[in-house]
């Protein structure tokens, strides 16, 4: 009779401690990184190139002046940093992204594009100075050629679509951005394109670029490891088809982030903020 009550005692104990760790690891909230390796004839087999992926940061702060993020960034030793779009927010005051490219601008070259909420903020431009200002290569549907350890490489970025509702109303988003990179397919190097959004996929197949960058859909907020990758991503709904991880298209290599927000009030569920780091690796 003792025996079977301290069995009883030693297996309801370890329920108890296993549903702790559950719950600890189905909420924690700091930020890992998320490794991608890509292989590409388009880069001598002896090269290769490190991009970090930075998204939808909302000017959330980790830490005493940015510390915990810009220090994991540092550690990553990147070639360029991507900031994928939503690194300011329309809700949240600027002051947090402002010490995010204050620590980051010399790292290494910083590419930016505009999120949906840089663009609801309704001081878009003033946004983008503000980038400017710190550094940063603001991407407006164009194109910078960089050459990096050997390996050249075409940076290109578009503005977010909510750009043409919000300054451009009777503008079409796709046919800007084919006038914009009518040319590019003449530019030699790896074409990477940086864009918020993931969902636009067919869309992204019909330009001529090996890489594409995206962030948005937070990872799908609330994810079952190896059984449900996203619950719920803006633009996509319901069980998203990208809502973070490497696909691979017709054309191109997507990659898109989980992000890098945290709001206690919407909280991610084994779904951990994410910094995304790239090794694009010749063969």
């Amino acid at each position: 009779m003792i025996k079977e009550k301290r069995k009883s005692k030693f297996i309801i104990t370890n329920r108890k401690i296993l549903l702790i760790i559950f719950i600890l690891s189905a909420f924690y909230n700091g930020l890992i990184v998320k490794n991608y390796k890509i292989r590409t004839d388009k880069i001598l087999d002896s090269h290769s190139i490190r991009i970090v992926l930075i998204s939808d940061l909302h000017s959330h702060v980790y830490g005493k002046n940015q510390s915990k993020i810009i220090n994991k960034i540092k550690k990553q030793n990147p070639d360029i940093i991507a900031l994928a779009g939503d690194i300011a927010d329309d809700m949240v005051p600027i002051e947090g992204t402002k010490l995010f490219l204050e620590g980051i601008n010399d790292i290494a070259p910083v590419f930016y594009v505009t999120g949906n909420h840089e663009i609801w903020t309704d001081e878009v431009d003033y946004i983008k100075e503000v980038f400017k200002s710190f550094n940063i290569i603001v991407l407006e549907n164009d194109y910078r050629k960089v050459d990096i350890n050997g390996v050249e490489l075409v940076m290109a970025g578009v503005d977010d679509p909510d750009i043409i509702k919000y300054e451009r109303p009777h503008s079409n988003w796709n046919e800007e951005i084919y006038k914009s990179f009518s040319n590019i397919e003449d530019v030699s190097g790896y074409k990477v394109l940086l864009s918020h959004r993931p969902e636009a996929v067919d869309f992204y197949n019909s330009l001529p670029f090996d890489m594409v960058l995206s962030g948005h859909s937070h990872g799908g907020q609330v994810r079952i490891p190896f059984i449900l990758n996203g619950l719920f991503a803006p633009n996509q709904g319901f069980f998203p088809k990208y809502a973070g991880g490497v696909y691979e298209q017709e054309s191109y290599t997507h990659i898109v982030s989980r992000g890098v927000s945290f709001n206690p009030r919407l909280p991610r569920i084994f779904n951990p903020p994410e910094i995304v780091v790239i090794d694009i690796q010749g063969q």
